[in-house]
């Protein structure tokens, strides 16, 4: 099926599987559960089918989308073997995904046309942000570009510090000021910097406090007004990281932040620790927002770019 050729490398490829691979022992064993004495996709084995998806966290609206694709191919072909469900699913998952315009890349890329590219990344503590930016910091300085930090959560002393090893780590400039002082002072110092060492991308850390507090809006807007001031389309990007691992909390995350700022991209983590992983099909699909990471290992270059078509052949192998 030419919807499925092999786009990422070998290794990649490997990792993605190995990465996957406890939501989709954990989705195989509800499936054959749910199927267990039936020949026919039938009602009960549709109703069976959609618990199995909504406790793999694809999400209730998702889970719905592929149910109602599925009795559509039902009542058309009138009998369809339960031995035909795990072929037919992989490519309703797939082409319900084919409808967003997202997960289409297979590199880590920046548009050529913005100078520096500006990243402000956004989540609440402990979803993996700070190892989410030195990972695609990694990447970005493998391709030989120019890349800066901004320590701007100055809330915690460790999230600099992490910043810190981060920077060291991949050998690229950070800048950072003393714990407690205003994120958006260091968001300006580091695009003065960045402007003025011509650097090709800057990602900008932010505070993950709880993202139901009215302040935390109030600061990202100040952060972008700030960085503005120095260059005026910033930031370019507004990533915000999810820990896959939290199911439906992911979800409840992506719709607080999205109301608070901006967002127009996703990371979701830590799919390598969970059975969890569905949650990138309902994320992909629910929010008109492109998942551009994931992470599935603890490797520095096991942050990937997101892409739909090895996802579900991944999840599906």
């Amino acid at each position: 099926m030419s919807l499925f050729k092999k786009i990422f490398s070998k290794e990649k490829k490997e990792t993605l599987d190995k990465g996957l691979d406890k939501t989709k022992k954990s989705f195989f064993s509800k499936l054959s559960t749910a199927v267990a004495g039936k020949s026919k996709v039938d009602d009960e084995v549709l109703d069976n089918l959609e618990e199995v998806l909504v406790t793999s966290d694809v999400g209730v609206e998702t889970t719905l989308k592929i149910i109602d694709r599925i009795e559509k191919r039902v009542a058309k072909d009138k009998y369809l073997g339960t031995d035909e469900l795990n072929k037919i699913l992989r490519e309703e998952i797939a082409a319900l995904l084919a409808m967003t315009n997202v997960g289409n890349e297979t590199e880590f890329t920046i548009p050529k046309d913005k100078k520096p590219y500006v990243i402000m990344v956004v989540g609440v503590n402990g979803v993996g942000k700070t190892t989410t930016i030195g990972k695609l910091a990694n990447q970005f300085n493998k391709q030989g570009l120019k890349v800066m930090l901004g320590a701007a959560d100055t809330f915690r002393a460790a999230a600099i510090d992490q910043l810190q090893i981060w920077a060291d780590r991949v050998g690229i400039p950070i800048v950072k000021q003393q714990m407690g002082s205003d994120p958006a002072s260091v968001a300006f110092d580091t695009m003065q910097s960045a402007v003025k060492q011509d650097v090709d991308v800057v990602i900008i850390d932010t505070a993950g406090r709880l993202h139901n507090k009215v302040n935390l809006m109030n600061e990202l807007t100040k952060i972008k007004k700030v960085m503005q001031k120095v260059v005026p389309d910033a930031p370019h990007e507004i990533l915000l990281v999810l820990d896959g691992s939290t199911g439906q909390n992911a979800f409840e995350q992506a719709k607080a932040f999205t109301k608070a700022t901006e967002v127009n991209a996703l990371a979701v983590t830590k799919l390598d620790g969970t059975a969890k992983g569905g949650v990138v099909i309902g994320i992909s699909d629910q929010f008109q927002i492109p998942v551009k990471y994931i992470g599935v290992g603890e490797g520095i270059d096991d942050l990937q770019v997101f892409n739909k078509i090895e996802f579900v052949d991944s999840f599906f192998k």
